[in-house]
C-alpha cells in the first residue's frame, strides 16, 4: 500500500502522472505560481528573436510613396510634396488628397471635404514697380492654410496690357503634383452697363476640356448680380454683391443665394489686405464660404466667380477705375 502511494506521486507539482513517466516539457521551462523567479530557458533550435523587418514578401502591393501609416480617420497621413511652380512658393504644406467619392471629377476630391477656401493672389514686384501687367498667380488654401490649388493665368502681353482688367483669359488651376485639373475660360466681353446683351461670363472646365460649370453675369442696373449653372447651363444658385464696390477698410461680401434669392447659403468676400496692399498693388485676398454638401462642382464653379469677381471689380487700379465702370 505504501509502495502503491510512492508510485502514484506526482514527480512535478501541478502533474498527476506516474512516476518515472516523461514530462511533456523540460523542467526548466516550467511556469510555476506568480512569484516565480525563474526564466524559461530556450529550447534547442530556438533561432533567437527575429531582426529588422524584411520589407514585403513577394507578391504583396508595395505602398505608395510618402506613405505614413493610417490617420485617425482610417485613410492615410502624408505629407504632399510642395510643387514648386515658377513664380509659386515652394515648401508650402499641402492639403493631402482625400478618397474621391462617387461621380466627382479627378481633381475635385479636394473640395468634398471642405467647406471654405481662401484665394490669396501673389504680389508681382515688377508689377508694382513699373505698372506693367504681369500673369497673375494665385495660391488657394484650406481653412488650416494648407494649400489645395496654385492657379495660373495664361495670357499674351498683349492682351493683359490692352485690355486690361476687361481681358479674355484662361486661368489653369494645379494640384500638388503640377497637373492641371481645372480650366477657366473668360472670353472677351464689354465691361460697360449700357451693353446688357453682352455680359461677363466664365466658363469652368474640370477635367480640362469638360464644362462642369459656368457663371454669367445678370444684368441689373445698381447691384453687381451672377448666377451659377450647372454643365446643362441650368441655373443653380445666384452671387449678388453690395450697390457700392468700395473697399474702405472692410470686407466687401458678395453673397450666394439661392434662386429665389430669399435664403443665403454662402458668400465671397474680398477681405481687407492692408492700406498699403490696397493703393500700391491689385494683389487681393478672398474668402469662399459654401456649404459642406454642395456638389463639388458646384463648388468648383464658385471658385470660377470668385476670380471673375477679382478681375470685373478688384482688378483695376489708378487711371483705369476712374475712367472705367465696373458692371
Amino acid at each position: 500500500m505504501e509502495n502503491h502511494s510512492k508510485q502514484t506521486e506526482a514527480p512535478h507539482p501541478g502533474t498527476y502522472m506516474p512516476a518515472g513517466y516523461p514530462p511533456p516539457y523540460p523542467p526548466a521551462a516550467f511556469q510555476g505560481p506568480s512569484d516565480h523567479a525563474a526564466y524559461p530557458i530556450p529550447q534547442a533550435g530556438y533561432q533567437g528573436p527575429p531582426g529588422p523587418y524584411p520589407g514585403p514578401q513577394p507578391g504583396y502591393p508595395v505602398p505608395p510613396g510618402g506613405y505614413a501609416g493610417g490617420g485617425p480617420s482610417g485613410f492615410p497621413v502624408q505629407n504632399q510634396p510642395a510643387y514648386n511652380h515658377p513664380g509659386g512658393p515652394g515648401g508650402t504644406l499641402w492639403m493631402p488628397a482625400p478618397p474621391p467619392p462617387l461621380n466627382c471629377p479627378p481633381g475635385l476630391e479636394y473640395l468634398a471635404q471642405i467647406d471654405q477656401l481662401l484665394v490669396h493672389q501673389q504680389i508681382e514686384l515688377l508689377e508694382v514697380l513699373t505698372g506693367f501687367e504681369t500673369n497673375n498667380k494665385y495660391e488657394i488654401k484650406n481653412s488650416l492654410g494648407q494649400r489645395v490649388y496654385f492657379a495660373v493665368e495664361d495670357t499674351d502681353c498683349c492682351t493683359r496690357n490692352c485690355c486690361g482688367a476687361s481681358r479674355p483669359f484662361t486661368l489653369r488651376i494645379l494640384d500638388n503634383l503640377g497637373q492641371e485639373v481645372m480650366t477657366l475660360e473668360r472670353p472677351l466681353r464689354c465691361s460697360s452697363c449700357c451693353f446688357p446683351c453682352c455680359l461677363q461670363e466664365i466658363e469652368i472646365q474640370a477635367p480640362p476640356g469638360v464644362p462642369v460649370g459656368y457663371v454669367t453675369q445678370t444684368w441689373h442696373p445698381c447691384l453687381p448680380k451672377f448666377t451659377l449653372q450647372n454643365e446643362k447651363k441650368q441655373d443653380v444658385l445666384k452671387v449678388v454683391g453690395p450697390c457700392v464696390v468700395c473697399s474702405c477698410c472692410s470686407d466687401i461680401d458678395f453673397e450666394l443665394k439661392s434662386l429665389d434669392e430669399e435664403s443665403v447659403v454662402g458668400k465671397i468676400s474680398k477681405q481687407w489686405s492692408g492700406f498699403v496692399r490696397e493703393a500700391f498693388t491689385d494683389a487681393d485676398n478672398f474668402g469662399i464660404q459654401f456649404p459642406l454638401d454642395l456638389d463639388v462642382k458646384m463648388k468648383a464653379v464658385m471658385l470660377g466667380a470668385c476670380f471673375l469677381i477679382d478681375f470685373m471689380f478688384f482688378e483695376r487700379t489708378g487711371n483705369e477705375e476712374q475712367r472705367s465702370g465696373v458692371w
